[in-house]
């Protein structure tokens, strides 16, 4: 498939491009500063653009199959996150105009606020109060993309992360902000960066998680 990958310099996004190369993708590595990304290959092209831009990523987006991001966002203590809700509004521009409406994306477990309720101790209140202000727009991101009719969209979330190249382990899924009963995880409810570029690839062989959000995590 032609892929477009947003967020490719970043720590998941480069397990992703690495593993698409290796499966026979052709990929488009769309970030901000060329120099960061340092796999090369005959089926990859690096191009620069502007994520908050529609007109910027219009021409990168044409003759995509299947739009890829793992854009992430830093956390913000004194003012809102904003990066996930205006980079989506710019790439579901985008896709329209370029006309490519397979769209699949990664947030974080607990993005609903009301979600974390039966999460461990530490977790409920050191840990999410942390990152509450990056979860609120992950969520309304994953709002807005629920009103879209002409996206195929796929929220993948997954619980923390470790910069690990992909396992062989099998996936637990769940619709929905968390995955529960996953206590049978010796990791503590992380997985490897890896593995999440992994579950998002295995979703282009498939349509059972289209227009929805899939919590995961490794058994």
């Amino acid at each position: 498939m032609k892929i477009a990958v947003l967020g490719a310099t970043g720590q998941t996004g480069q397990y992703l491009v690495s593993q698409a190369l290796q499966q026979g993708h052709t990929v488009t590595a769309i970030v901000r500063n060329p120099a960061k990304l340092t796999v090369h290959h005959d089926k990859l092209k690096v191009v620069e653009a502007d994520i908050f831009s529609a007109d910027s990523l219009k021409p990168h987006f044409k003759g995509q199959d299947v739009i890829m991001s793992c854009l992430g966002f830093p956390i913000s203590y004194f003012s809102v996150v904003t990066g996930y809700t205006q980079s989506m509004s710019s790439i579901s521009h985008a896709m329209r105009d370029a006309r490519v409406n397979r769209l699949i994306t990664m947030t974080s477990w607990y993005t609903d606020p009301n979600s974390g309720s039966k999460s461990s101790y530490l977790i409920r209140f050191l840990l999410l109060p942390m990152i509450r202000s990056v979860l609120a727009n992950m969520y309304e991101m994953e709002q807005s993309l629920q009103k879209t009719d002409d996206i195929n969209w796929t929220v993948v979330r997954p619980p923390g992360l470790k910069s690990l190249s992909a396992s062989a382990q099998e996936f637990l899924t769940h619709e929905g902000y968390f995955v529960p009963d996953s206590s049978g995880n010796p990791s503590g409810s992380a997985m490897a960066r890896g593995d999440v570029a992994r579950f998002m690839l295995s979703l282009l062989n498939s349509n059972a998680w289209v227009k929805k959000g899939v919590a995961i995590v490794t058994k």
